[in-house]
C-alpha cells in the first residue's frame, strides 16, 4: 500500500482535507495517509525522514515557513521523492498581488520560486550538455552519464533534470578515448550505463530500420559486442560506477544511480544527523 505522509506546522487538518479532496477522484487508490503535526523546526524533519525515505512515500506539506519548505524541497530532490507545497505557491501569488502590504520576510516571492528557477536551469544544463555537448563545462555538472550508443543517457539526463540535478552525458565510440575531464571529477560524479549485447542489438535494430536501414554495423551483435566491451574496460579503467539499464525503467535507473551518488557524497541532512 503506497503512503502520503501530511506534514504541517499546526495540526495538519488543512492538508489533511485538502488531500482527501483530491482522492475521491481517484476512488480506486489505496492509499496510507499519515500525519505529521507540529512540525516546527528542521530537526524534526530531520527525524521524520527517513521513515518518508524507507516508505518510498509522497510528502504533502503546510509550512509557513520559508526556510522549513526549503529544507523539505532539498531533501526531496536528494532522496528522488516527491513533494507537494500546498502552502508556498499560495503565499507566492498572494505576496505578488498583495505587493503593497507589509510583509515579515522581504523577498519571499523570489526565494518562494527559487526551485522553479533552478528547474529551469537543470532543464536548460541537460539539454545543452546532451551526447558530448560542451563537454569541456562538465565540472559544473552534479551527474555525467556515459554510456554507448542507444543506453537511455538522453531520457535519464532529462528525468534527473527534472528533479533538480545538473546533469550531462557523453557517448562512448569505440576506440575513442573520452575526454580528459572525466578522469578529473570527483568521485560520485561519473556513471557508466551499460546493458546485454542481445537487447542493445534489437533495439539499435529499430532505430536503423527507423533511419532507412543506411548505419552500417551499427545494429550488428558482434560490433555491438565489441563496443560495450571497449565501453566496461574505460569503466574499469576510471574506476566508475557502473548501471545495467537492461529492461528498467527510467525512475529505477535514476533512483539507483541516486543511492550510489548518496552512498559515496552523503547529502547534508545525513551527515548531520548522525554526526
Amino acid at each position: 500500500m503506497d503512503k502520503i505522509f501530511v506534514i504541517s506546522d499546526g495540526r495538519g487538518r488543512t492538508a489533511e482535507q485538502a488531500l482527501m479532496a483530491a482522492l475521491t477522484q481517484f476512488p480506486n487508490a489505496r492509499l496510507e495517509i499519515i500525519v505529521k503535526p507540529g512540525i516546527r523546526s528542521e530537526q524534526q524533519l530531520l527525524e521524520i525522514m527517513p521513515e518518508i525515505v524507507a516508505s518510498k512515500a509522497i510528502i504533502v506539506h503546510t509550512l509557513v515557513s520559508e526556510a522549513l519548505r526549503s529544507t523539505i524541497i532539498e531533501m526531496s530532490r536528494e532522496n528522488n521523492i516527491d513533494a507537494i507545497d500546498l502552502m508556498g505557491p499560495l503565499l507566492s501569488r498572494l505576496s505578488q498581488h498583495l505587493e503593497n502590504v507589509p510583509s515579515e520576510e522581504p523577498g519571499l516571492f523570489f526565494h518562494l520560486n527559487k526551485e522553479y528557477f533552478k528547474r529551469i536551469d537543470t532543464m536548460q544544463f541537460a539539454f545543452t550538455h546532451d551526447d558530448g555537448q560542451r563537454y569541456y563545462e562538465y565540472e559544473k555538472a552534479e551527474i555525467v552519464l556515459v554510456g554507448v550508443s542507444r543506453t537511455f543517457k538522453t531520457p535519464l539526463c532529462i528525468f534527473l533534470a527534472f528533479k533538480g540535478w545538473f546533469v550531462g552525458n557523453y557517448p562512448i565510440v569505440l576506440g575513442v578515448d573520452p575526454p580528459d575531464i572525466l578522469e578529473k571529477l570527483p568521485a560520485g560524479h561519473v556513471f557508466g550505463l551499460t546493458t546485454q549485447p542481445g537487447e542493445l542489438s534489437r533495439l539499435r535494430t529499430v532505430r536503423q530500420e527507423s533511419l532507412g536501414g543506411n548505419t552500417g554495423d551499427y545494429s550488428s551483435l558482434e560490433h555491438v559486442k565489441r563496443e560495450l566491451n571497449y565501453a566496461q574496460n574505460i569503466f574499469l579503467k576510471y574506476d566508475w560506477p557502473v548501471i545495467s539499464v537492461m529492461n528498467k525503467p527510467i525512475e529505477e535507473i535514476s533512483s539507483e544511480i541516486l543511492a550510489i551518488k548518496h552512498r559515496i557524497n552523503p547529502p547534508e541532512y545525513t551527515r548531520k544527523k548522525y554526526e
